[in-house]
């Protein structure tokens, strides 16, 4: 059985409430994540200095203006994300955004369970057959901290965050160093090409899934303004930090893995620790998250139980070649996770006049079909648009929810029991 903080399943109470050092450690530590490194390093191998650093600043900015939005409603609520879908897909349709959720953030664990292996393989000389049995290991080692719960998250991101921040600030020093300083950057010439709509798109789509869940911990924050700074300073530094430390890297070695590129500049000792530590601090709360969505889906309280499935699902998917896929997985998750978040925000602003009814004090319908339909247009004009995906996504979500509650008449707030929408 879960512990009674976690509450899956229901509102976060006002007592036992985090601060801001608390929370902002905790967002830290899950937006300093390899991933997003290699992600940047792509980044930097099709644009110059100037054009990556404003892409980053753009993409970044509007991510955390994305989760700060939704932490807020969180923070106010107690809910998080699977919790609040509830209201606006319906007690049976809210099992949408636990399978989207779901898959988004059990890809990223598969990817970093397998990347792990792969990359101490590579490293240390290993064989080849040691790859599969290093998967199974870490991928079950890395639940632990998510089983232990919040109080375990927060100890590793207390320690992981500033030595992660230094082995950064070291690699990107040495790297201005070898190419010859600033100058030197602006004079290199990209080697690949990118559209900027799809690099924005990439950018925010490293942690589109991650800002939209950010919510199992921002809703434990102990005011609306607490939230929302620690998510903006999380999110635009920390997850900004990791996109810029990899293309910077990636631009001078021509190597967008950032592994690889501290080897070159001779960290190997250190690139073990950066990588085993940095995956560790995020794949506890990827897996937390997977689990708790898991738990909404299933509507069980076996928060436990979830992660060590949702755990060995992850491992699957590792074996299975999960490593290739990191760059379409980003732009897939950057279509269809942001419209989630789009409906919930029109749902709480514009339905509910900014606040929820008590969960128990409302029998939802099973499937909100106006939520769930101005999901799916959202996520159709997301994918298909030649714009900035997750923009679309969010907006195209949010305005066509409402426009269909004014044609349905359906705006009133919930009170009692609530009719079939």
């Amino acid at each position: 059985m879960s512990s009674p903080s976690e509450f899956p399943l229901s509102e976060a109470p006002r007592e036992g409430r985090k601060g801001l050092l608390s929370i902002s450690m905790v967002l830290f530590s899950f937006t300093f994540f390899t991933g997003t490194m290699f992600a940047g390093g792509k980044l930097g191998m099709a644009f110059n200095f100037v054009d990556m650093l404003w892409i980053a600043a753009i993409g970044n900015s509007l991510l955390a203006i994305y989760a700060a939005a939704l932490a807020f409603i969180a923070s106010r609520s107690g809910l998080n994300t699977v919790l609040m879908g509830r209201f606006c897909f319906g007690e049976a349709g809210s099992r949408l955004s636990d399978v989207l959720l779901g898959f988004a953030e059990l890809g990223w664990y598969a990817w970093g369970t397998a990347t792990v292996a792969i990359v101490l393989v590579k490293m240390l000389g290993l064989a080849e057959g040691f790859t599969t049995p290093l998967m199974v290991l870490f991928g079950l080692g890395f639940s632990i901290t998510a089983i232990i719960g919040y109080k375990g998250l927060d100890v590793l991101s207390r320690v992981s965050v500033p030595l992660m921040f230094v082995l950064l600030i070291i690699s990107m020093y040495i790297a201005t160093r070898d190419i010859g300083g600033f100058q030197g950057l602006a004079a290199l010439i990209p080697h690949e090409t990118m559209t900027l709509s799809a690099a924005i798109t990439m950018v925010f789509g490293t942690f589109a899934s991650g800002a939209t869940q950010a919510t199992n911990w921002t809703r434990l924050s102990r005011s609306g303004r607490v939230a929302v700074t620690a998510s903006v300073v999380a999110f635009l530094l920390g997850n900004g930090l990791m996109v810029v430390a990899g293309a910077w890297c990636a631009m001078v070695y021509q190597q967008a893995d950032i592994v690889e590129v501290m080897m070159l500049q001779g960290l190997s000792f250190a690139a073990v620790v950066m990588l085993c530590l940095n995956l560790w601090t995020i794949q506890g709360p990827t897996i937390y998250n997977v689990s708790a969505a898991a738990c909404h889906l299933m509507r069980s309280e076996r928060r436990r139980t979830m992660t060590l499935i949702a755990a060995a699902l992850g491992i699957v998917l590792a074996i299975g070649g999960m490593y290739e896929m990191l760059i379409p997985f980003l732009v897939l998750l950057g279509s269809i996770i942001p419209p989630i978040g789009g409906v919930i925000m029109a749902d709480f602003w514009y339905r509910h006049h900014g606040k929820y009814p008590a969960l128990s004090s409302v029998t939802l319908p099973r499937y909100n079909l106006l939520g769930l339909s101005a999901y799916a247009i959202g996520a159709a004009l997301a994918y298909f648009s030649p714009w900035i995906a997750p923009l679309v996504g969010i907006a195209a979500s949010a305005i066509c929810y409402i426009v269909l509650l004014e044609v349905t008449g359906k705006r009133s707030v919930l009170t009692g029991v609530q009719e079939e929408v």
